[in-house]
């Protein structure tokens, strides 16, 4: 009995029937994880693209703009307007804009100030539209859900409970004389 086991064993170490498959599965699962990294890096990194975008072309309005100074919701409107590619916009989009003293310098908080529509609504931290020859410092912050979640790159990235990673756009800009 033993030895029909063994040869049986034997038999079965010697013979190569289904090692491409092995091969093949094992090489197919690295190939997947390099082209979902790949997608979900080349797709966030639009993301922020159009974000920045988005962001520079809503500043030059305000910094140009002769009239009021705008509120939260309209530039916040404006940027999910040119934002094309952010899924719910109004939602998970939050701004911060404030006067700073070119001489005494200091910045936005490190911390960026994210929301997204999960969260029971909170005031708007920091949102100062300013006057004639201020200096001004503006952040958006835009909370998304990447593709692939728990697949090498986006597995990587800083989510907060409900599944949302972050990009932070921050711009400066001195406002014109009205």
């Amino acid at each position: 009995m033993i030895r029909a086991v063994l040869s049986r064993l034997r038999r079965f170490r010697s013979d190569e029937a289904g090692s491409a498959t092995v091969e093949f599965a094992i090489y197919a699962t690295l190939l997947f994880v390099v082209l979902a990294v790949g997608v979900e890096f080349a797709y966030m990194n639009l993301r922020h693209a159009m974000l920045e975008r988005a962001l520079d072309l809503v500043v030059r309005d305000i910094r140009l703009g002769t009239g009021n100074a705008p509120s939260y919701e309209t530039v916040r409107g404006k940027i999910c307007k040119e934002t094309a590619i952010a899924e719910d916009c109004d939602g998970n989009l939050r701004l911060e804009m404030m006067q700073v003293d070119p001489r005494a310098f200091v910045g936005l908080p490190a911390d960026a100030d994210c929301a997204n529509i999960e969260e029971d609504p909170r005031p708007v931290r920091h949102f100062q539209p300013g006057l004639d020859n201020d200096l001004m410092l503006i952040r958006a912050c835009l909370k998304f859900q990447p593709m692939f979640p728990t697949t090498g790159f986006g597995g990587q990235l800083h989510k907060d409970a409900e599944g949302y990673a972050q990009l932070v756009a921050t711009s400066a800009f001195v406002q014109e004389p009205r």
